[in-house]
């Protein structure tokens, strides 16, 4: 009984994320398809992606950066800064769950080589708001994104006009949140002379290369199941085992759950009719429930107003935990390295998340988009 009881508070989000799964699968009963509730391309990004951080943290990959950052920047304000720019670039050109596992561990290394782990949180939630919102503006920034600008066959141009203002906007409240609320005390950090085997390091960011790649399609994805694997195999066996599977069974359940959602006939007849008043206030209030992608997936087939779908699905990556499945790989990874901090994480992040989102809602309405 204890082992269990400890089991669901390290894994609290894995276990409600069963949970709801079950509970659907009462009103959805398994059939041939569930296999289509599946995104597999997501579930390899995000085993190969954690498989190559988990190497590149044994050979000390992000304590380097996370010093260099430190002595670059000085202060406390601008470390923070750069932390939460380098996940929008990130997430504008590897797509957000991939900019977090790759920079939330960086932001780890960076707060607690300079003992200021009470920025934790709200740098975490700062690079989960980036990521989220960050990431709208290009075709690929969001899984939601590139569905929706297959479907509509939406020109890119178009795309990106489309997403301008709500990108502009984010990223103005990002920035001065984030000079607002952390103030500009000096850092300092214990300089370490780090010395990481050159052949790995190489091999290892080809890697990470080789999952960018993947992630844009360039190469099957089925692909990285082999080589990085492979490779690991030989170099760091423990990197392989290190990676959060956790995680990866979190999201399948969540893709059960969502899938099972927009099967159940009450909930796609409210979602019909809810929509003709309103595409966008409902596309962000239905993210808030079963998340930003299966919000694309489902109410894309009952509009043709792609443009309002488009900023509502993603500006709704805001607000709950399960509007964007990313902000999972957030919480997992704060709760993985601040047990028992839960409900403290859950109280900031839904107050800084409710919070963009209703200012942003409030100036589009405002400005009539």
């Amino acid at each position: 009984m204890y082992k269990a009881i400890r089991f669901i508070k390290r894994n609290a989000v894995l276990c409600i994320a069963i949970m709801a799964a079950l509970i659907t699968s009462y009103f959805v009963r398994p059939d041939k398809e569930y296999i289509s509730y599946f995104d597999f391309k997501t579930l390899t990004c995000l085993f190969c992606v954690l498989a190559v951080v988990c190497a590149l943290k044994n050979i000390n990959f992000f304590y380097m950066i996370a010093q260099n950052i430190v002595v670059y920047f000085k202060n406390a304000r601008m470390c923070v800064l750069a932390l939460v720019y380098i996940t929008f670039i990130g997430s504008m050109l590897i797509a957000n769950d991939m900019a977090l596992l790759t920079f939330l561990p960086l932001g780890y290394f960076v707060l607690t080589s300079c003992h200021k782990e009470n920025l934790m949180a709200f740098v975490f939630i700062m690079q989960n708001i980036v990521a989220n919102l960050g990431g709208m503006l290009t075709p690929f920034g969001n899984p939601q994104n590139l569905y929706l600008y297959s479907k509509f066959n939406i020109p890119t141009l178009e795309f990106m006009q489309i997403m301008a203002i709500p990108f502009i906007l984010s990223i103005v409240l990002i920035t001065i949140t984030c000079i607002c609320f952390v103030k500009k005390e000096e850092l300092e950090i214990e300089k370490k002379e780090i010395k990481m085997p050159k052949l790995r390091t190489i091999i290892y960011l080809l890697l990470f290369i080789y999952s960018i790649v993947i992630v844009f399609r360039f190469v099957p994805y089925w692909t990285g199941l082999i080589i990085i694997p492979a490779f690991l195999i030989f170099m760091d066996r423990k990197a392989l085992k290190d990676v959060d599977y956790g995680l990866l069974f979190t999201f399948v359940a969540f893709f059960i759950f969502s899938g099972n959602m927009a099967r159940i006939d009450a909930v796609e007849k409210i979602f019909s009719t809810l929509l003709a008043k309103n595409t966008m206030l409902f596309s962000i209030f239905s993210c808030q429930f079963i998340s930003n992608v299966p919000t694309a997936i489902l109410l894309s087939q009952f509009t043709t107003d792609y443009a309002h779908l488009l900023i509502g699905v993603n500006i709704g990556g805001a607000g709950t935990l399960i509007a964007s499945l990313a902000s999972l790989i957030t919480l997992k990874e704060y709760t993985k390295n601040n047990p028992g901090k839960f409900l403290v994480y859950l109280k900031e992040f839904s107050v800084i998340n409710f919070s963009f989102l209703i200012i942003i809602i409030s100036i589009l309405t405002f400005l009539h988009i």
